[in-house]
């Protein structure tokens, strides 16, 4: 028998949390880096160049990649001769007190994205707890352990669904990735499950984007099984589709497809989809009995050799705090902005309690008048840091607030990642108002633009507070115009009739 300690244990899981936080898997970032050297879409390159340069920004720094630091899940697999002669907790237990350590540790602390009671008071658990925990019990003398931190917005794109025998597959994912939109912050990996039954075709599609990036070696020798074939298949179709970096029209979507399957009842057909996004925060570990695990630091120099710098040739400096209505409904689709001056924060629980104080006739804790709001919950800082990683969260999410927003509060524009629904789409065109696009996945580097920063409303609401950032030069680009133009519509549509393998319909 091999005796793990529970401390052990305890201390990996924590060690892991932290080292995904500001590392990514070197795989990725290689493949990120090719991604970059052939693309032709100078917004997908330069939304690249953002997230490459934030990557190395978050390894040396030792500050998250992404300011959503993710909801725990840990995948871990005991050998049958394993025994925990110390131990005074479940194994969920001692992953839930790694994750807390991780979550709490004071030279990067992580932010707290768990909420209880999710139907009812969503109440913040305040140190990420429960992760979310997968045992299987294997032949072996060792424990396995996969620590992983996935994003709100690349699981709230997840798919499923319960084929027929005779549907096509293919079909359905091609399908899926436009609906998708780009709140995944692509370019990132696929992960397809088939087979089993509902609840293990997803977890079949979670495990398997955890492996390395190798669709380049799969293509130079080939495919060996249906499985393979159906990666290379999908990685070339769904590359086709255009979508592009951040959804703003490109040669890459996706820089990995993962398949697993698993047989499944003769009359059923389930797929599962999971995307993993730009901060893909995963690693790997084993415990033999020896102490805890050892993690080595990735070298610095294997990062590409990219650094962004805001484009002060072409891009138009802003000036937040005489922007005029006016000046808002002049901006074109794809414009580059330089944002400067004051902005205010918000997102999904400080629209909430705007629309119940607007409702009951109750005075804002705050005056939206000609002002920006900027859809973000960023890390705490630490030492002489102004704010932690404060990249933008999906804009989708307050679309059914947009037009209250914008006729009852006085707001004049919006600033957060991905496309914007038709609802508020209307409501901009509307309103002469115009949304604004931050690059997902580039939270510190975003971050550096951030010179003051201080709460003004719901401050119990914690990283959902509203804050007034002062900000120096934050890229941004017109992403919706004032006559309710989206470049998430047209750049994906350009380049899927551009790159031609796809049919593009009307």
């Amino acid at each position: 028998m091999t005796a793990i300690l529970q401390e052990d244990l305890i201390q990996s899981v924590a060690d892991a949390f932290q080292y995904i936080s500001y590392y990514h898997p070197l795989d990725y970032i290689k493949a990120l880096g090719a991604a970059y050297e052939r693309e032709e879409s100078p917004a997908a390159r330069d939304a690249i160049a953002q997230i490459l340069t934030n990557s190395r920004l978050a390894a040396e720094g030792h500050r998250p990649i992404c300011q959503d630091t993710g909801i725990g899940m840990v995948f871990i697999k005991v050998g049958m001769r394993v025994s925990w002669p110390d131990a005074t907790l479940s194994l969920q237990e001692m992953i839930d007190e790694g994750v807390r350590r991780a979550y709490a540790n004071p030279d990067n602390p992580l932010r707290a994205s768990v909420l209880a009671d999710p139907a009812g008071t969503r109440r913040n658990t305040k140190d990420n707890t429960p992760a979310v925990v997968h045992v299987e019990l294997v032949a072996g003398d060792g424990v396995e352990v996969i620590c992983a931190a996935k994003g709100g917005g690349s699981e709230a794109k997840a798919k499923f669904a319960m084929l027929n025998p005779s549907d096509d597959l293919v079909d359905w994912v091609l399908k899926k990735i436009p609906e998708m939109g780009a709140g995944w912050c692509p370019p990132g990996i696929i992960g397809i499950g088939i087979g089993g039954t509902p609840e293990k075709a997803m977890l079949l599609a979670k495990e398997t984007i955890m492996a390395p990036v190798d669709i380049h070696e799969l293509k130079a020798r080939g495919a060996r099984n249906r499985a393979e074939e159906l990666r290379l298949e999908l990685f070339e179709k769904i590359n086709a589709l255009g979508v592009g970096a951040q959804g703003l029209g490109g040669l890459t979507t996706v820089l990995d497809v993962k398949v697993l399957d698993y047989p499944c009842h003769a009359a059923n057909l389930p797929v599962a989809l999971v995307p993993n996004c730009a901060a893909t925060r995963h690693c790997h570990f084993h415990l033999d009995g020896s102490g805890p695990a050892r993690l080595e630091p990735p070298k610095l120099a294997d990062w590409p050799a990219v650094t962004w710098t805001p484009d002060v040739q072409s891009a138009t400096r802003v000036n937040l705090d005489t922007l005029t209505r006016e000046q808002v409904a002049a901006w074109k689709p794809g414009q580059k902005l330089l944002l400067n001056g004051k902005m205010l924060t918000g997102r999904d629980a400080a629209h909430k309690r705007i629309a119940d104080l607007l409702a009951k006739g109750e005075k804002l804790p705050v005056d939206f008048t000609n002002r920006v709001i900027y859809y973000v919950g960023p890390v705490d800082p630490v030492r002489d840091e102004i704010v932690g990683p404060a990249g933008p969260t999906t804009a989708t999410r307050m679309d059914k607030f947009t037009r209250m927003m914008l006729e009852q509060t006085g707001l004049i524009s919006m600033i957060g990642k991905s496309e914007r629904g038709p609802v508020a789409i209307e409501a901009i065109k509307d309103n002469r108002s115009a949304y604004l696009m931050a690059v997902g996945g580039a939270a510190y580097l975003v971050a550096k633009a951030i010179k003051s920063a201080k709460v003004v409303g719901f401050a119990d609401l914690g990283m959902e507070a509203i804050y007034e950032f002062g900000v120096e030069d934050m890229p941004v680009t017109v992403a919706v115009d004032s006559s309710g133009v989206s470049v998430h519509h047209t750049g994906p549509r350009e380049w899927q009739i551009k790159i031609g393998k796809i049919p593009v319909s009307g």
